[in-house]
């Protein structure tokens, strides 16, 4: 099989070599083969469908982070997710419309206010963490407030306790910082650096343990997430239970390289093996990070694998579209986690977007 230079293979499915070049970087398309002197990258005609469904997704907008989970998904599945993605992406498309037609009229001189016909949101939430029905310890740990939300969870053993509340600590300034939304990411990315910071500075007196983090920071209608290891952030929306983080864990590796289908990571012995964690000693933390636009009616569910792991999707599904009131819902939560043997800690953050 003959393969292609880069700049034939860019030709072939419409794209430039240099978005060829960021998808190998970033593990989305490698190319078949490297050319040993001139190092150019060759590819295969087979990969040429791929190539073109990671271009066509690129083209909606979705996130790379995401491509790479759905290439790595069965046709059927692949299809659901991009369905749940485009349906998340038209309700924050409709929230922003309304926004844009204000400052059309306010900017054309048709109003002469600024005042928002949405409504102004705020947030109703409750945190809870358990020790589980087998541990003696906890190293989960909470917060809930107006503007953060955020759960960690901290290695077992000594250390994963201060490891998590030293990844929470260093985030809780944030609760204060008033700032635009247009600096919500930057502001996020520069805690969970600091977060990294002093779960190592923990590290020196305890074990050097590691700590999963994920979090949302919220600016109006505005929310960034930050996201490192096998903690969850969910959204219910408009009846439907949507997963807005992918677990970097070495069975969700062998998941996205199509060698473990996801019945059989559920199953596996190493599936809580993380890839990714603060406090692992790197040069830098790799976080996934993303902006949202929060809707009234919005319900955030942020948890520990104590609870995922062993609660499974269409029990949190149900949970979630009760009704009930924050409180109650995350007291549920821990029950439906004891139904199952409750063999982790668990800590779960219930954030629901209302009109303020």
């Amino acid at each position: 099989m003959a393969l292609l230079t880069i700049g034939a293979f860019a030709k072939a499915v419409r794209l430039t070599p240099k978005a060829l070049r960021l998808y190998d970087e970033v593990g989305l398309l490698h190319p078949a083969a490297v050319d040993p002197e001139s190092g150019y990258r060759l590819y295969a005609p087979d990969q040429v469908e791929q190539a073109r469904l990671i271009a066509a997704l690129r083209r909606i907008g979705m996130p790379l982070a995401e491509i790479r989970t759905v290439c790595g998904l069965r046709p059927a599945a692949a299809a659901e997710a991009v369905d749940a993605y485009w349906r998340r992406v038209s309700a924050d498309t409709a929230a922003r419309g309304r926004l844009a037609t204000l400052l059309v009229d306010v900017l054309s001189g048709g109003s002469t206010t600024m005042s928002d016909p949405t409504p102004v949101l705020g947030i109703r939430h409750a945190a809870r963490c358990d020790t589980g029905a087998l541990r003696d310890s906890n190293e989960d740990a909470a917060y809930a407030g107006e503007r953060l939300l955020a759960v960690a969870d901290g290695m077992r053993g000594p250390g994963g306790a201060a490891a998590s509340a030293a990844a929470i600590a260093a985030l809780r300034p944030l609760e204060l910082a008033d700032v635009p939304a247009a600096e919500l990411l930057t502001l996020l990315a520069g805690a969970v650096a600091d977060a990294d910071r002093a779960v190592r500075e923990a590290a020196e007196a305890e074990h050097r343990p590691v700590t999963t983090l994920t979090a949302l920071l919220r600016s109006g209608s505005q929310l960034a997430l930050v996201h490192v290891g096998d903690t969850r952030a969910y959204l219910l929306r408009g009846g439907e239970l949507f997963p807005l983080t992918r677990d970097h864990t070495y069975v969700q590796s062998l998941v996205d390289q199509g060698r473990l289908d996801p019945a059989g990571a559920a199953a596996h012995p190493q599936r809580a093996l993380l890839v990714r964690a603060l406090g692992t000693g790197g040069a830098y933390v790799e976080a996934d990070l993303a902006l949202r636009t929060a809707v009234e009616g919005d319900r955030y569910l942020l948890c520990s694998d104590g609870l995922s792991s062993v609660v499974d999707r269409a029990a949190l599904h149900s949970a979630l579209a009760a009704g009930d009131e924050p409180d109650q819902v995350v007291a549920r939560l821990v029950e439906l986690a004891h139904a199952a043997g409750a063999p982790d800690n668990i800590a779960c953050v219930i954030a629901d977007v209302v009109a303020a």
